[in-house]
């Protein structure tokens, strides 16, 4: 089966300022603010997706996975190393990215599904797909300045699954709304996958990887620790966060 997503020995770092001047006075004169360290935020990753897989990124905070997400999403790029992604890739990572908050949802559903690709004969045809799944019929025509975070959650989505992209890169977006929300993403995630999406989720949250992934992917301190199955990750990287507390 074809891979949808390569990952080949990926670097990446960041300069992380003391107190760094932001004119170029200061930078003249307060020469030593501009002082930096190198932080090395993954360091060798490698791995690959099949089409039509599921696959959870599970890790401590700072350990790089959220870098590693816009780093295939390219918001940014590699230090060093290749990713090679086959297909149209739509993207859940900080949530409401793309939208104007003194447009309406509908506006806004219309400049979001833009951005993936789309055209405005494509969004008409899906725009009450989009809407009817979000369940924000009564406040779609509302700023969306007016939404609550949950609200935002439901729309970023909508419009997410209903572009037909090949990919779905989710972080941690499914954390936010009701229960009864979540289930149904999680039925529509279900789908898509069954209709060959692959889809790649960052998430705290092991049960949600385990009921949806074919595998994870435990990143520890910039390193790939473990990559297996959910259920034999996972024992691995509980039992590590047990002795560590």
């Amino acid at each position: 089966m074809k891979n949808s997503i390569v990952v080949e020995d990926v670097y990446k770092k960041f300069k992380v300022y003391h107190d760094k001047g932001y004119s170029l006075k200061e930078r003249l004169l307060f020469w030593e603010r501009n002082k930096y360290e190198v932080r090395w935020i993954l360091k060798g990753i490698s791995f690959a997706v099949k089409k039509g897989e599921a696959v959870g990124i599970i890790g401590k905070n700072g350990c790089g996975k959220s870098t590693l997400l816009k780093l295939l999403s390219r918001i940014m790029y590699p230090t060093k190393g290749k990713i090679e992604m086959n297909g149209k890739v739509a993207s859940l990572i900080e949530l409401g990215a793309g939208f104007h908050p003194d447009m309406s949802g509908r506006e806004n559903i219309y400049i979001n599904a833009s951005i993936f690709g789309l055209t405005k004969k494509e969004i008409d045809d899906k725009l009450q797909d989009i809407i009817n799944f979000s369940e924000l019929q009564d406040f779609i025509d509302n700023p969306i300045r007016t939404y609550s975070s949950g609200m935002y959650m439901r729309l970023a989505f909508s419009v997410a699954i209903n572009v037909k992209a090949d990919i779905l890169l989710i972080d941690e977006i499914l954390a936010v709304g009701d229960i009864t929300f979540q289930e149904k993403c999680f039925n529509k995630l279900k789908k898509i996958k069954k209709e060959g999406t692959t889809i790649v989720i960052v998430s705290h949250s092991l049960e949600q990887i385990e009921e949806f992934c074919d595998k994870s992917i435990w990143i520890k301190d910039g390193l790939i620790e473990c990559i297996d199955t959910p259920q034999i990750v996972h024992e691995k990287y509980k039992s590590f966060m047990l002795k560590s507390n």
